[in-house]
């Protein structure tokens, strides 16, 4: 397999789920900003989206979506418990999580990468996020992860769309749930790897 990543982008959450299943795949760095990838192939001839991720069978299919990818790789590898049973409660409240982070997170976010956005619309963008934020923080209250005691890739999910905060001023201060959360995910060695792979940890 392969994933079309770029670094630190939502590409992490499907490279740190195919670490944490023990699959093997391979990396490939395609740019956001030129749709290029290394060799001067045109991106968008990967994913006419022109978005990562892009998870690339051996066959030659292509999955794209984020969410869909990483429920993808937790099925491949359903030792890894990484997601529950298809056709479970417990799986539909991992989509539920996967649905509100990047409808409400991950786009949320999408404005204050966005050099056009003007600044009074970064405020009410960043008040939104703080919002949901906090609400997110709640729900962790008695919980090591989203869906209680067992990680799944929802975490994996979180976390990548989490830290982006602290580039564009969404702060996690006082989220106290939130950045326990985030403390057990980075100490997880895959993650560690997934990080160490795409230069974000020295």
């Amino acid at each position: 397999m392969k994933l079309y990543y770029s670094p630190g982008a939502c590409s992490l959450s499907p490279h740190i789920a195919l670490r944490e299943a023990g699959l093997p795949f391979e990396l490939v760095l395609a740019s956001t900003k030129t749709k290029k990838l290394q060799d001067g192939t045109d991106f968008y001839s990967i994913n006419s989206k022109g978005s990562v991720p892009v998870l690339e069978l051996d066959d030659g299919q292509r999955l794209t979506e984020g969410p869909a990818i990483v429920q993808y790789i937790a099925d491949l590898a359903p030792a890894a418990k990484l997601a529950p049973a298809n056709g479970t409660w417990e799986r539909y409240r991992l989509q539920e999580w996967l649905n509100y982070i990047t409808s409400e997170l991950h786009k949320g976010f999408s404005p204050l990468f966005n050099p056009a956005t003007v600044e009074e619309t970064k405020a009410q963008v960043r008040a939104a996020l703080q919002a949901r934020l906090s609400w997110v923080n709640e729900q962790l209250e008695g919980r090591q992860y989203l869906l209680g005691e067992q990680f799944s890739v929802a975490d994996a999910y979180l976390f990548v769309v989490s830290n982006w905060g602290q580039y564009v001023g969404v702060s996690l201060d006082g989220l106290s749930h939130l950045l326990a959360l985030r403390e057990r995910v980075a100490s997880r060695p895959a993650v560690q790897a997934a990080l160490k792979a795409e230069g974000l940890l020295k």
